[in-house]
């Protein structure tokens, strides 16, 4: 069963990856392209049907998961940056509060002198 599932769960990668190119969108274009014409020569209604359930079903579905895809790199990308700089932050933060640390320690003694 862990088989089938593992091939399923590949299957499913590589048909999202396929569906979600700008080629598969203009290829979906080019097919929906095809119905044109008779949609056109159908009058208002057929052609406004064929717009919205062939061509905008068709293209967009594709167009969206490209973006979806631009857009997660670029938030990915994004947390990569924030996470590098708040590393550096923290450093730096664990540098000050050593010597605020050590600043203390040097207190307490001068205090415990006098």
């Amino acid at each position: 069963m862990k088989r089938v599932n593992k091939f399923l769960d590949w299957l499913a990668v590589h048909i999202t990856n396929a569906v979600g190119s700008m080629y598969c969108a203009l290829m979906f274009c080019c097919l929906a392209g095809i119905s044109l014409p008779d949609a056109i020569h159908g009058g208002v209604y057929t052609t406004i049907q064929w717009i919205s359930q062939t061509f905008l079903q068709l293209v967009l579905l594709s167009i969206i998961m490209v973006g979806s895809k631009v857009l997660a790199k670029s938030s990915e990308r994004r947390a990569e940056q924030d996470h590098k700089i708040l590393r550096e932050e923290f450093k730096e933060i664990k540098e000050i509060l050593a010597e605020v640390h050590q600043l203390h320690k040097e207190l307490h003694e001068v205090l415990k002198k006098e």
